[in-house]
């Protein structure tokens, strides 16, 4: 298992990742990334969604890159902030159940 996806699973598993979606969305809506995500969206389908043969899948494979890229790097930041923090909490937390259960 890599460790993003150890990660990914740990985060499931823990509710927070439910926590880290809310705040990368409400991070993303602050910086204007979704507006401009949209009107990417509609710029693409203006120039290439004419005749209706434009799929959602090929939308979403044109935009990903790019919106990707427009990320901001402080946002970025603060959410592998955040994931270090929980699992760092997430550690000590097991420290200190096994120094519970030791005699």
């Amino acid at each position: 298992m890599t460790v993003s996806a150890a990660v990914d699973q740990y985060t499931v598993l823990t509710g927070d990742r439910s926590k880290i979606k809310d705040l990368l969305c409400s991070r993303l809506t602050e910086c204007g990334w979704r507006d401009e995500v949209r009107l990417m969206c509609r710029t693409i389908l203006l120039e290439k969604g004419t005749n209706n043969s434009f799929t959602v899948e090929q939308l979403i494979t044109e935009v990903t890159p790019k919106a990707r890229t427009l990320v901001p790097d402080a946002v970025k930041k603060e959410l592998l902030m955040k994931i270090r923090t929980i699992l760092t909490e997430n550690e000590e937390e097991e420290a200190d159940e096994e120094m519970e259960e030791e005699p």
